[in-house]
């Protein structure tokens, strides 16, 4: 599970109006030419941007509001973003680029806000325990296309210096600071428990592993990569067996980050089971052996990328800080099954590393 991940609200259809759900539609559209938006509903509420789907005569199309304010929503990283997706759009990829505005920007600036306005694409998003053997595979080689593409469109780059895993030391700090909030939290809710016992059980995880701690030296190497690729950001059309992906949406996240390192990270969130956490590993498999033929990472990169997620995973709290230190509930649904998996993982590194890299 991963801060990125998105939590869908959908609402009923109302007539558009001068501001929908926060949103200054009439106002941003006057910067766009024969946009005509009769109905608006908010399609969903992510935890870095929110949306608006509008209607009209001339078809539909997805208002977006950026509100991450960590570097990812400036004016230049937006275009940046734009332009990558309209160079994979050009490459055949299932990008969807946003529509220019009159004065040819793809980015229009509000009152200190930024919006992009999207064509609508039909589609529906499916976790990767609905998707078949061939299907999983598909998903693979499309992640490993979207990666080579990426590289292919951004000009050649020196490789970071590598940096080794979070220090368990730090985590131990942090699990002290969780604990004590959680206990004083109030009023006391089922979430709470589940919490205290979770963070002292990873405090044990961690005692027993800290030895394994990622050297730097055994980064796997950096690329462009989406930065967010799981359900809610990729859209499928067609019926079971014959679904194929039309749209990989929300490219907030593109960044230059270790690749097999997402490559894992998206099968953690694709084909984890929505309660336990347990991986899927037949379809992991699958899903694995097409990313390393289309990206042309090694078996050795991706049990890098594996073992560095895993540990990022052991140490990562990020939605109980949410919870308790900046009181936003939003992640707390994704906590449970989050953190049963890595209790799950620390039990089978060895599955989770063979369906991975072998």
């Amino acid at each position: 599970m991963t801060q990125d991940r998105a939590v869908q609200d959908r609402t009923a259809v109302e007539p558009a109006a001068d501001t929908v759900h926060g949103i200054p539609v009439a106002a941003v559209l006057r910067h766009y030419q024969d946009i005509d938006a009769q109905a608006a509903e908010r399609v969903s509420q992510g935890l870095l941007n929110r949306g608006v789907r509008l209607t009209g005569p001339g078809g539909g199309y997805f208002l977006k509001q950026y509100l991450d304010d960590a570097g990812h929503s400036s004016s230049g990283a937006i275009l940046d973003q734009h332009r990558a997706m309209a160079g994979l759009r050009d490459l055949g990829l299932p990008a969807v680029p946003p529509l220019a505005a009159a004065d040819g920007r793809t980015c229009v600036l509000r009152r200190g806000r930024r919006y992009a306005l999207f064509p609508w694409v039909e589609g529906e998003h499916r976790s990767g325990r609905s998707l078949d053997h061939r299907q999983c595979a598909a998903l693979g080689a499309l992640l490993g296309r979207l990666h080579r593409a990426l590289d292919r469109l951004h000009p050649p780059f020196e490789q970071p210096p590598p940096t080794a895993g979070v220090d368990p030391a730090d985590t131990d700090r942090t699990i002290s600071t969780l604990l004590s909030l959680a206990r004083l939290r109030v009023p006391q809710q089922p979430l709470d428990e589940l919490a205290r016992r979770r963070l002292r059980e990873r405090r044990e995880l961690l005692a027993a592993h800290a030895h394994r701690r990622p050297a730097a030296r055994t980064a796997p190497p950096t690329g462009w990569v989406h930065g967010d690729f799981h359900p809610l950001n990729l859209l499928y059309r067609g019926e079971g067996r014959a679904a194929e992906p039309v749209a990989v949406l929300d490219w907030d996240r593109l960044g230059l980050r270790p690749r097999t390192e997402e490559a894992v990270r998206a099968a953690t969130l694709f084909f984890h089971h929505p309660e336990t956490g347990v991986l899927d590993l037949s379809r992991v498999r699958h899903y694995a052996r097409a990313y390393r033929a289309e990206s042309g990472s090694t078996p050795e990169q991706l049990a890098a990328g594996v073992h560095r997620v895993w540990w990022e995973r052991l140490n990562d709290f990020w939605m109980l800080r949410w919870r308790y230190q900046r009181r936003d509930l939003r992640a707390d649904p994704l906590f449970p099954a989050a953190a049963a998996q890595i209790v799950w993982w620390c039990a089978e590194y060895e599955q989770v590393l063979d369906a991975c890299a072998n």
